[in-house]
Formats: C-alpha cells, structure tokens, sequence
C-alpha cells in the first residue's frame, strides 16, 4: 500500500513538471506591430455668420390723451407779445362710460345659489355641533391640531359664502364635517 501511495506521488510530481507551457521570447509569431502613423489634417469649419433679428411690426402709438405742450417762445420775442396759453379741451366721462367693478364669477346658476347656500350652512352646523361634543382639554396634541384646523376652515367657509364664493365654500364645509365627525368619534 504504501508502495502504490509512493508511486502514485511520484507519476504526480512529474507530471506537473511537464504541463508548463513552454514559449520562447524570440517568436516572431507572438510580436506586435506598431500602429501606423496617422496622417491628420485639420477640418476647417465655416463659421456662421449671425442672422439679424426678425424686424418687428410698426406698432401705431395710441392717441395722445392730453395736447402737445406750446414750444416756447424764442428769447428774441419780448416778453409781453407771449400769446396766452389755450387750456386744454377738458375730457368729460360719463357715468355711464366709467369702469364698473367686476362682478363676481358666477359658477352656478342664481336660482341654485339659495339652495347651495343653505347646504353648506347646514353642513357647518353639523360640524360645529360635532365639535362642541369634543372635549378639548383631554386631545392629544394631533388632535388638538385637528380641532383648531376644523375650527379654521369652518371660518374660512363662512368667509367665503359672504364672499358668494360657494363652490370653495362648500369644499371647506366639507372638509371641516369631515374632521369634526372623525374627532367626535375618538
């Protein structure tokens, strides 16, 4: 047994002896030429010229509301040959022509004005009457947030339907129901 071991070991070590490749630094074969040279001229490239701005249109000057002032009289002239000035053509506005202050947009009709007016009061009602149901001084400090913030839009509601903003206001009146009920259900 030992003998196979011994034998066994040397057919080993002869063997890895021989399995180096063998290369030899003088092959020809396993040389790299040198790239060649390059012979690069320089691309010259036409620079172009700017292109002038597109001429904007005449505008025609708006009608000078007031007149031109008189030019003033040469120093050779004396002094009382000045003729008298011409007060200008005084410009009257009728009342009728005056600017009127803008009207509020109107995002629903009139007639469902009323209507929607009496929705979001009633929907401000229910939020303030859950509200008064909660007990403040036992809210943690996030619900104490979510009151005051109720609070504030229902404010903010009430602003806006005297401002006859009733699509915001109805927005904020629902938005403050919302969190008056989740804060009345705690």
């Amino acid at each position: 047994m030992r003998t196979i071991a011994i034998l066994l070991l040397a057919l080993s070590v002869t063997a890895c002896s021989h399995a180096h490749a063998k290369a030899s630094p003088q092959n020809p074969a396993l040389d790299v030429p040198l790239p060649p040279e390059h012979d690069v001229e320089p691309t010259e490239t036409d620079v172009p010229q700017p292109v002038p701005l597109a001429q904007e249109p005449a505008r025609n000057a708006p009608p000078r509301s007031r007149p031109a002032p008189a030019p003033t009289p040469s120093r050779t002239e004396p002094p009382a040959s000045k003729p008298e000035p011409t007060p200008p053509p005084a410009v009257e506005v009728k009342p009728e022509e005056a600017p009127r202050p803008a009207a509020p947009l109107q995002t629903m009709p009139t007639t469902a004005e009323g209507e929607a007016e009496r929705a979001i009061r009633s929907t401000l009602q229910r939020a303030n009457t859950d509200l008064s149901r909660v007990d403040y001084r036992v809210l943690n400090s996030d619900a104490r947030n979510q009151y005051d913030t109720a609070k504030r839009i229902i404010g903010q509601a009430e602003d806006n339907i005297r401002s006859r903003n009733l699509v915001f206001a109805k927005t904020l009146a629902d938005k403050a129901a919302q969190l008056a009920a989740q804060l009345a259900a705690r």
